[in-house]
């Protein structure tokens, strides 16, 4: 398997935790639940996971629980996938701690945001992903203006694909139109959709992977609507696609861990409860995301 590319279905894997007043917030991180879920994604047609994303809650962990996350999900997938470990940080220090550490405990490769918590310049956006990609490990960057205030744009890409090891964008503004200008710009970077809801659009572009959170729920579908947009079968693609947007457009929305978890439970996998800040789901939210999951597993 080659690890030179980062792209196929890799899914944001969501974090399973049990009740245990001992832990923090009374909620400890279930490893051998974890363990079947990243193993079952794979089983399933997916090409990886990615422990210790935005929805893996990774900035709810403390760094043992961290660490030992990103070292369940390398065990559970042995060499049947990737595992590709995010190692986000406010800092290029911490950043690159967590991709040490990575490399250490046999990830193939890292998705990194630009610093969290301050909106950088384009010097220090740079300087950071240096840091990280210094380590040795296949760097996809991932570009979320929404939530980091920071935005990857196409010029910046184009720089950032000249670091060394830096090989993938996940990208996540939304603006589909990217896709082409960041091909164009820096050809040599790898376009990984990062909206669920934009999935298509982006495949279609041009993009060689999809770095996934509704794949958690449905991933032999997910697997499947992948290699019909790569091979440019867009009328089953659509077919496929249309019945499951309403549900993924929820991976864009405040409460997408929330959302994901609950399509996990509706669909006989276990989602259940995510640590703080995240609460639980109002009333509203959980009917509308019952009604759009409904409709996606009606299709299906």
């Amino acid at each position: 398997m080659s690890v030179e590319s980062l792209g196929g279905v890799i899914v944001a894997t969501a974090l399973p935790y049990r009740e245990d007043a001992s832990a923090p917030a009374g909620l400890a991180v279930d490893y051998d639940r974890y363990a079947e879920h990243c193993r079952w994604l794979v089983d399933n047609g997916c090409r990886g996971v990615g422990p210790n994303g935005s929805l893996g809650e990774y900035s709810s962990l403390t760094d043992e629980e961290r660490r030992r996350v990103a070292k369940t999900a390398v065990e559970a997938v042995g060499d049947d996938g990737v595992v590709v470990v995010g190692v986000h940080g406010p800092g290029s220090h911490q950043a690159r701690h967590w991709a040490e550490i990575a490399a250490e405990d046999g990830a193939d490769g890292v998705l990194c945001l630009p610093p969290t918590m301050y909106r950088a310049n384009d010097s220090e956006v740079v300087a950071h992903f240096e840091a990280v990609a210094s380590v040795g490990l296949p760097v996809m960057v991932y570009n979320n203006p929404i939530d980091t205030k920071v935005d990857l744009t196409p010029a910046l890409l184009a720089e950032i694909a000249g670091i060394d090891n830096v090989v993938a964008v996940k990208e996540f503004s939304g603006d589909v139109r990217r896709v082409l200008e960041i091909r164009e710009r820096a050809p040599g970077l790898e376009v990984v959709a990062g909206a669920d809801d934009v999935t298509l659009e982006a495949l279609l572009m041009g993009a060689t992977g999809w770095f996934a959170g509704f794949p958690n729920v449905f991933p032999a579908e997910s697997a499947r609507l992948f290699e019909l947009a790569v091979a440019g079968k867009l009328e089953e693609a659509r077919a496929l696609y249309e019945p499951l947007v309403a549900a993924f457009r929820w991976d864009s929305r405040t409460e997408f861990v929330q959302a994901i978890k609950l399509g996990m439970d509706q669909v006989g996998r276990y989602g259940g409860p995510c640590r703080p800040p995240r609460g639980p789901l109002s009333d509203e939210h959980r009917a509308l995301i019952t009604a759009d999951m409904d409709r996606a597993i009606g299709s299906l």
